[in-house]
């Protein structure tokens, strides 16, 4: 840890050097303070906040900086550090950690983050145990930990915000929840996803893995959406003491949940950010997390003064407006995709095609994962919370077990099992839902147990989570199916031209002596921004429940272009991404598009399945990333072209990722409209353009619109028809034809 440079004086301040950044506290505030370097030059100049500290950011690696206010002494020269992982030493990591409990670590930059223990006993403290349940015991050795990190109120003493640790204390783990630098009671400045946000979740799993109360050397994180994404980070920057991460419901780059198709999601995407702005603040009786106030109501002098630089986070809202468009010195650096080939140690990863919060691009992820070979991922319909549904929920338990607590499933399974129905009714409000059977759960030893494991495929989609419970909605899938690889090997693309009829066809367009097209009035106030509202949790009709109230309607008459396919001769499999490619005239200069993907059922119901966007102007394609089932988009300012009102041109939707068997008899159902309408939560308030557009799209043998997907060909699918409603994540409705207008 580095000691911090002193200045002399009345009004002494100390100085700190950290990862390309140096800190002051204690300054006088609106105190005018200089960063000088070895030679004397000026660095940068800034005022000391109302709680006298002040941060200077980006910030060269050197010895020799110093501080200089505007009277009196200089500090005492202080080191920048690098963004290297291992610290300049590793001393830091002896400082003593209580087994239970609230608390501070010290990161090598000296900044205190607040944590909080909780032993495998205080499960009592949260779920209420089903009697005859036995209570996980006061443990009397050492534990097998996890660790839960992020930005949301985790070190809270009341519990978690937003946390499962309960569900590891369940398992048997003591988990450590940690709030991130610059949140809650934490010392620092918050920044999303810094550098140095991974170095200290570096040196968390550095401290914690040497407690004694610590088992085997080594710890592993856990966590779900915000506490799956910091494990990627963190496990990138490969500390030696980490055995294992186990990230649920996480995104694969930041830019697909907060720019899809470059269209800015002011729904989910924007309200998240404007909630870590305010969670970063100092607290007080209005803003900050209120745990941290009341903390320091009641006396925490630590907690106190570990505010002094929350006033100097990063503007998160001034951050996202500035980077609309893709820079990647600033974009590659936020997304997990470009750095996940780093993490070497065991994973356990699950996501959902139609996750409501991150969205449903995760699955990129799988095939980015170089750095282990000891790798397994779960994907599956569903929302954000079915990450933890039970089929998952077995297979996580049983990844922590073998690589983190080194011992037999079989171990806990019993306690599992007893509290699996709290434990759904809790996070799901769904009653009567189990863990099923688990093979891995019935080895009696530890060998027997990890060879099977190690034997299962890398991938496994779940599908039809919603139809395999005794009611529609439970989140039990109707069938699975597992792989070595991602994307699944043997799919192919098949495409479905589009036709002015409103049908999809396989044979494309036919010569024609006149113009083919079909038109409408692109308009994102069309419809509700969202197909939900309510509860967005487990509350009564809430969105995590088994049946949710949506309110999934039908474009206007104008307003959309719609396609459908011929009932299908045969089931068709689809899984991974594909795109939907459409030559377009706009009677404005740019216009933002949705391609929205549903099954229409022969019972006459229809089933949302996956969407796609796309901001027109902005069509151009990364050749060097794309392939034909998995485009993607430039989103560079410099590619940025207006669209043609006199021209025919070529756009692409790429489609976010699904695992859907359209029935045989069911048709494909292809619609195009103007963003909004059909998520529950994402939304998109500052569509372009601001009023309405009048769109074309070509449907001739030169000009041939069409849909691409992913399908695999011959895949078994052993179940009928999933209840409508009944499929988690995938709205259903009455079907209802639409008249295209053509031209």
């Amino acid at each position: 840890m580095l000691l911090a440079a002193t200045a002399a004086g009345a009004s002494a301040f100390t100085a700190h050097g950290s990862v390309q950044q140096v800190y002051v506290r204690g300054a006088t505030p609106a105190t005018q303070l200089t960063l000088v370097n070895g030679a004397g030059q000026t660095v940068a100049t800034r005022t000391a906040n109302s709680l006298g500290g002040a941060l200077f950011r980006d910030v060269p690696p050197g010895s020799g900086y110093r501080v200089r206010p505007a009277t009196g002494a200089d500090s005492e020269p202080l080191t920048v550090l690098s963004t290297s992982p291992a610290p300049p030493s590793t001393s830091v990591y002896d400082q003593s950690i209580p087994a239970d409990g609230y608390g501070y670590l010290t990161t090598r930059d000296g900044t205190q983050l607040a944590i909080n223990v909780h032993p495998p006993s205080d499960v009592t403290d949260t779920v209420p145990l089903p009697p005859g349940v036995p209570v996980p015991p006061v443990p009397t050795g050492p534990t097998p930990t996890l660790i839960e990190y992020s930005g949301y109120g985790y070190a809270d003493p009341a519990g978690p915000q937003s946390g499962i640790a309960v569900l590891a204390n369940l398992m048997g783990f003591t988990v450590v929840d940690v709030n991130m630098r610059g949140t809650g009671c934490s010392g620092g400045a918050f920044d999303f996803f810094e550098p140095l946000q991974s170095l200290d979740g570096y040196d968390v799993v550095e401290t914690i893995a040497r407690q004694p109360w610590a088992a085997n050397g080594k710890v592993g994180m856990m966590g779900i959406s915000y506490g799956g994404i910091s494990q990627l980070f963190t496990a990138a920057t490969q500390p030696p003491s980490l055995a294992a991460i186990a990230p649920l419901s996480v995104l694969d780059s930041t830019q697909t949940t907060l720019y899809p198709g470059g269209i800015l999601n002011t729904g989910f995407a924007v309200a998240w950010a404007q909630e870590r702005i305010h969670d970063a603040k100092a607290a007080s009786a209005t803003e900050g997390q209120p745990w941290a106030y009341k903390r320091i109501q009641e006396g925490d002098g630590d907690c106190a003064a570990n505010q002094d630089l929350h006033p100097e986070a990063v503007d998160l809202m001034a951050k996202i407006r500035a980077n609309d468009h893709y820079v990647p010195e600033v974009a590659d650096p936020l997304s997990p995709e470009t750095f996940v080939d780093k993490i070497n140690v065991p994973t356990f990863m699950a996501c959902q095609w139609t996750d409501e919060q991150t969205g449903g691009h995760c699955p990129t992820l799988a095939g980015k994962f170089s750095g282990t070979d000891r790798k397994w991922f779960t994907f599956t319909n569903g929302t954000h919370v079915d990450s933890l549904a039970p089929e998952t929920f077995n297979r996580w338990y049983d990844f922590l077990q073998l690589y983190v607590a080194k011992q037999a499933p079989i171990t806990n399974s019993a306690l599992i099992k007893a509290a699996a129905p709290v434990i759904y009714q809790e996070a799901m409000g769904i009653t009567g839902v189990t863990l099923p059977n688990d093979p891995i759960q019935e080895q009696l030893t530890y060998e027997d147990a990890l060879a099977a494991f190690e034997d299962l495929p890398s991938v496994r989609v779940l599908f039809d989570n919603g139809a395999g419970g005794v009611q529609p909605g439970h989140p039990l899938p109707g069938f699975e199916r597992s792989w070595s690889s991602w994307p699944i090997p043997g799919t192919s693309a098949r495409t479905w031209y589009m036709y002015g009829n409103g049908r999809l066809r396989g044979q494309r367009v036919g010569p024609s002596r006149r113009a083919l097209f079909n038109t409408f009035t692109a308009d994102a106030h069309a419809r509700p921004l969202t197909n939900f509202t309510g509860d967005t949790a487990a509350g009564s009709g809430g969105l995590w429940t088994a049946t949710p109230p949506y309110q999934w309607s039908q474009s206007p008459p104008g307003k959309a272009a719609s396609y459908l396919s011929d009932p299908l001769k045969k089931n068709k499999t689809v899984i991974g991404g594909g795109a939907v490619h459409v030559y377009v005239k706009s009677s404005t200069p740019n216009v933002d598009l949705q391609a929205t993907l549903s099954e229409v059922r022969p019972d006459g119901k229809e089933t949302f399945v996956q969407g796609g966007w796309v901001r027109g102007n902005e069509r151009k394609l990364d050749a060097s990333k794309s392939t034909p089932l998995a485009p993607v988009l430039s989103l560079r300012a410099a590619d940025v072209e207006p669209l043609p009102s006199d021209t025919w041109v070529e756009v692409v939707i790429p489609l976010y990722y699904q695992g859907h068997v359209y029935r045989a008899g069911s048709r494909i159902r292809l619609t195009i409209a103007a963003p909004n309408g059909d998520q529950p939560i994402w939304s998109f308030g500052e569509t372009e353009p601001a009023g309405t557009s009048e769109v074309s799209l070509a449907l001739t043998k030169l000009t041939p619109s069409r849909l691409v997907l992913p399908v695999l060909p011959g895949a078994a699918v052993p179940t009928g028809l999933p209840p409508c409603p009944g499929l988690r994540g995938e709205p259903c409705r009455d079907y209802q034809p639409y008249v295209n207008v053509r031209g």
